[in-house]
């Protein structure tokens, strides 16, 4: 199993290599790989329910990738990779079909996954939301609801109780800023709703009620960890946002990066609007008219690792317009994200500077175009390519003995991108959805050095 010693007295590894107790993984999300979609008394999620018309082909997460009947298929590969850790998400529908009904078979999958891992001697990484709100939570009002919070606590209180004499790392929420920002400000997610036509003192109004409820779940579930754990809990979140690359590496221009990244007028699309209140305890400007102090002693809570999903930096964005940044034919990946090596290494540094907790990178990969090769293999040098410059980022944040214990690659498989249906693949293993065959792609192998060495190869 993987050691997890030393993890508060991390000093930097040796130069070209990764600390000798560095987390390698992968991740997933539930409704993206399980399918069982109404088995077992799994109730609908507002993914379930919602997304007909909202996905690419008409497709949606019914079967997936069918993981809730392979998963020691799956389990089995990941061993194959020789992974320390795996990140994967409960589902609240699978496992609560009310707020105070628990279904035990689906929290029966679980437990019988999480005891896989185990034999395999990969550590479990449970993710307590990964966007599947149950459709019964939706109906009171999903996020808006000021109830929520005190659900989900008794939705992490159940999984804590079945899982966490086996499990020490655990995620409350995941990505905060696409779950609010898609579902319920652009509408490109579920609930597809959308924010955009409200006045902007509705909108803000509004926001600031989605954020109060997402943090406040996040300081319950904290505490229901921290009072109700087997284990010693390792707790963080896996949040994204807006990473920017200074131009050079000029003080001034690093500045302006930082400043870019984390800024006084927050939106939440920025790390500090969610990360200042849950880890520093305070507010970005524009949101302390809606907090109270006694709200902020809630969602504050100690935290034992800063977890952070990461693709690409925002340089070159172009939400407002043409950005003059963006060059003709520069690289992206099958997502139509700007490849920006240096993102891992400037985010790592931005925010253990700020938020002085170790590092998790909870995702990183790149969606290609994989398909299965005349020879019968799946070749996919752009993504060794891809993760190997990030990875090198990464190495520059360890050997600068920035706290960085673990990188996630996103995703294990193949699987049900959202509203992009199953077009985009950001799997180490191909997934050929007709037959549910699994091929490991050619960075499958070339990762499985990459841990096996404890070095980019």
């Amino acid at each position: 199993s993987s050691d997890l010693t030393g993890l508060q007295n991390y000093k930097g590894g040796n130069k070209m290599s990764f600390p000798k107790n560095f987390l390698w993984g992968a991740a997933s999300a539930a409704y993206q790989i399980e399918g069982a979609y109404n088995e077992d008394g799994k109730v609908p999620g507002i993914w379930d329910a919602l997304s007909e018309g909202h996905v690419k082909h008409g497709e949606n997460g019914n079967i997936a990738c069918d993981h809730y009947h392979r998963y020691k298929e799956d389990v089995a590969l990941l061993k194959k990779l020789g992974v320390k850790a795996y990140r994967f998400s409960v589902s609240w529908p699978r496992v609560m079909s009310g707020p105070d009904t628990v279904n035990p078979k689906g929290l029966a999958f679980y437990s019988d996954l999480v005891d896989e891992l185990k034999a395999a001697g990969i550590e479990p990484m449970v993710t307590i939301f990964h966007w599947n709100l149950p459709m019964w939570a939706h109906e009171k009002g999903g996020w808006y609801n000021a109830e929520i919070s005190d659900d989900f606590a008794n939705y992490a209180r159940v999984v804590a109780d079945a899982l966490s004499d086996r499990g020490r790392f655990w995620v409350t929420v995941n990505e905060p800023t696409t779950f609010i920002g898609n579902g319920y400000f652009t509408g490109a997610h579920a609930p597809f709703e959308s924010l955009m036509q409200e006045q902007p003192a509705v909108m803000m109004n509004k926001l600031a009620a989605l954020t109060k409820n997402v943090l406040l779940a996040h300081g319950k579930a904290v505490r229901v960890l921290r009072s109700r754990a087997k284990l010693a809990p390792k707790i963080g979140m896996a949040l994204n946002g807006s990473v920017y690359l200074p131009e050079n590496e000029s003080p001034d221009d690093i500045e302006k990066a930082r400043t870019r990244m984390f800024p006084e007028q927050a939106f939440f699309s920025h790390f500090n609007w969610w990360a200042d209140p849950a880890v520093l305890g305070c507010v970005p400007a524009g949101l302390q008219p809606f907090f109270t102090a006694e709200e902020l002693k809630v969602i504050c809570q100690p935290l034992d690792f800063f977890g952070f999903n990461c693709y690409n930096a925002s340089n070159y964005d172009e939400y407002m317009g043409p950005n003059p940044a963006v060059t003709p034919g520069m690289p992206r990946t099958a997502m139509d994200w700007p490849i920006t090596p240096d993102a891992l290494y400037w985010a790592a540094r931005f925010l253990t500077e700020r938020y002085h907790l170790p590092i998790i990178v909870t995702e990183n990969g790149m969606a290609n175009i994989d398909f299965v090769m005349s020879d019968g293999a799946v070749h996919d040098p752009q993504r060794i390519d891809f993760v190997k410059r990030y990875l090198a980022g990464l190495q520059r944040a360890v050997d600068e003995n920035i706290p960085v214990i673990g990188y996630l690659y996103w995703s294990i498989m193949d699987n049900f991108e959202w509203a992009e249906g199953y077009d985009k693949r950001f799997g180490l293993v191909y997934v050929d959805y007709q037959t549910q065959q699994r091929i490991p792609k050619d960075s499958f192998y070339w990762y499985a050095d990459v841990i096996k060495n404890n070095r980019i190869s």
